[in-house]
């Protein structure tokens, strides 16, 4: 998320709680449509009353469904059929999910989005990817977003700067489902070249990546 810190642990809190509740009633993990509707009816709630404040926050979520259901605690669920992500007959399910809800409520998905400052240089360079053919690979991602970052990266501002990433892939990719951190040794590799880009900005000082 981008913006005021407390809203956003505020609603990371949230939406942990709006995942167990799921698990809790329907037995199995949480579409990622339906977070993300459950999350923008919860900012838009708060731009309703006199008595509380919009949230501050642009937020991001984002995840990978399976296409068969996962059990949860020993028990396996569908799901209601009806809402966002719900499973209907016929209908292809699961796969990877990307929306922002804005702290008015509304919601939209994308298959890339950028939030926070930078965030025009970065959508740029989305736009240049091919994101909706399905044909780049996890790696291939990891690469092109450590260096979408350090080309949004506001280098007469904050020089310094230290990139964290975390990825998710479906039940038989690296991840296994779950939301990670980017191996170091990966991460390392897509961040060389990556900074070595930005080092050639003459109006970079030089630092060890």
């Amino acid at each position: 998320y981008s913006g005021m810190v407390p809203d956003g642990r505020h609603f990371a809190d949230r939406a942990r709680d709006e995942a167990r509740s799921w698990r809790d009633t329907f037995k199995t993990p949480i579409p990622v449509a339906d977070l993300a509707s459950r999350m923008g009816g919860y900012l838009q709630a708060y731009t309703l009353y006199s008595s509380v404040r919009p949230f501050g926050i642009t937020a991001i979520v984002a995840g990978f469904d399976p296409s068969t259901p996962l059990p949860v605690d020993g028990e396996v669920g569908s799901g209601p059929a009806a809402g966002p992500g719900g499973v209907k007959p016929n209908q292809k399910h699961g796969g990877p999910g990307l929306y922002m809800i804005e702290p008015s409520g509304l919601y939209w998905g994308y298959y890339g989005a950028a939030t926070g400052k930078g965030r025009q240089a970065a959508k740029a360079e989305l736009e240049k990817l091919d994101l909706a053919s399905d044909g780049i690979s996890l790696e291939q991602a990891v690469k092109e977003a450590a260096r979408i970052i350090y080309v949004a990266h506001d280098d007469n501002k904050d020089k310094e700067f230290e990139l964290e990433m975390s990825w998710i892939s479906d039940v038989d990719g690296p991840t296994k489902g779950r939301h990670e951190g980017v191996p170091k040794a990966l991460l390392e590799e897509a961040e060389r070249p990556a900074f070595s880009t930005l080092r050639a900005n003459p109006a970079f000082s030089e630092r060890k990546p």
